[in-house]
């Protein structure tokens, strides 16, 4: 018997992001090349779905095996198997344990065929009594969330909600895009909140080939809420200071098209100045000026250069958790405060570039207060020529504090955080 195409790709990508600290977004479209419009599909459903209950995958291994410790490639073919047998009702029991054996002995540890196999047939006949320390802790497993940030978001938010944040983190997202060219928007169902912006249940190979074409381009409505937030006067220059990957610069752009004086945008290496120029060119945009720099240090322009700064800042991305699910795996408790300071700088730099009457728009894909409103209040306290405003957005997500917010929880779309800020002088 051979190991399908899609399984083998699967087992790879896990693998690789696992071992790489690799992202989904990079690591699934390497591996789903080639494959056919069904071996994708399933290669993409045992991805996410493992990403997405990890821990509690993991354990059940644990619990079938007394703690015993197991190399990665094992693990991995332990998680694919259970979340098929658990989870996938139109794959065989037969066929996820025959393959995820198969597995094992491809990467090579020949001696643990025997061992994942007892664990899986375990899974097809027993039912598993999983015992909790506490409420935070049956949430961690359960969601397959690190009990380090189910604690921060009770904290934050309750017990309730954290729970309920971390389980629609687990649900299959609604996919969004926005059209480029070309194509039909009749065809498509219309964002509620968000205007421009058109969902879908399923990315289909007609999508895909939209994308490919050009014609369409995907983000999340959230992302393209924040992009749509930003307002620029006519004839006017306004700066992207952490641009890359450039689908929100892409948005803006395409907006103004030839109505600006001058559009920059730039990023701190390279690789993601040329990620940035090269989806730019894909998205039909032209006409901005790209600069490579490090944000946190003096920026490369004049003083009171731009009438609009948009500093959409390095961040945690707890808030794109359900489109990311590996997000929650890379992150550590010290993380929000490094983002933090990193933001302050970032925002401090920018905010010298604002012309005077000019507006400065912050925003995050963070659904931690600490990167968020913690980060305005600071800034604010050291930059008293600035003032909150709305932000341009539908007063649904308008805060009390006079901020942003989305959550995918309430307004099922990625968490973002959108703060207005006008400079007076």
């Amino acid at each position: 018997m051979k190991i399908s195409p899609a399984r083998m790709a699967a087992f790879d990508a896990l693998f690789t992001i696992e071992t790489e600290c690799a992202f989904t977004s990079d690591v699934l479209p390497k591996y789903e090349s080639g494959l056919s419009v069904i071996d994708s599909a399933l290669c993409h459903e045992i991805v996410l779905g493992v990403l997405r209950r990890q821990i509690y995958l993991d354990k059940l291994t644990d619990t079938f095996t007394k703690n015993k410790t197991l190399d990665s490639a094992v693990r991995i073919s332990s998680r694919m198997g259970l979340y098929q047998i658990l989870y996938l009702d139109k794959v065989p029991d037969h066929a996820a344990i025959n393959e995820s054996v198969m597995l094992v002995q491809r990467a090579r540890k020949t001696s643990a065929k025997g061992f994942v196999n007892a664990i899986l047939r375990r899974a097809t006949r027993e039912t598993v009594e999983i015992k909790f320390n506490d409420d935070v802790d049956r949430i961690s497993v359960e969601t397959s969330h690190p009990r380090w940030l189910i604690e921060r978001w009770t904290n934050e938010f309750g017990i309730d909600e954290a729970e309920t944040i971390a389980k629609a983190n687990n649900d299959v997202p609604t996919s969004a895009f926005r059209l480029i060219k070309n194509a039909d928007p009749a065809k498509w169902t219309k964002s509620e909140h968000v205007a421009g912006a058109f969902l879908t249940d399923r990315i289909n190979p007609d999508l895909r080939e939209l994308e490919a074409a050009g014609e369409i381009y995907f983000q999340d409505e959230a992302s393209q809420m924040a992009a749509l937030a930003v307002s620029v006067p006519t004839n006017g220059a306004f700066l992207d200071v952490c641009a890359s990957p450039g689908g929100k610069t892409g948005l803006i752009s395409a907006r103004y098209s030839t109505e600006l004086k001058l559009t920059v945008a730039g990023d701190i290496s390279s690789r993601r100045v040329d990620f940035l120029r090269t989806n730019c060119h894909r998205q039909g945009v032209e006409n901005v000026n790209i600069v490579q720099y490090n944000a946190e240090s003096p920026l490369p322009f004049a003083d009171l250069t731009f009438d609009t700064v948009f500093v959409d800042a390095p961040c945690s991305g707890t808030g794109t958790i359900r489109h990311n699910p590996e997000i929650r795996y890379f992150l550590e408790p010290t993380d929000i405060e490094s983002f933090a300071e990193k933001q302050l700088r970032i925002l401090n730099q920018a905010s010298k570039m604002v012309k005077a009457g000019g507006s400065l728009i912050y925003s995050t894909c963070s659904l931690e207060a600490n990167e968020n409103e913690s980060v305005i209040e600071r800034f604010l306290a050291g930059n008293q020529n600035f003032t909150i405003v709305i932000p341009n957005v539908s007063e649904r997500f308008v805060t009390g504090d006079g901020f942003a917010r989305t959550w995918p929880h309430r307004d099922q779309m990625d968490g973002f955080f959108i703060a207005s800020l006008k400079r007076s002088n």
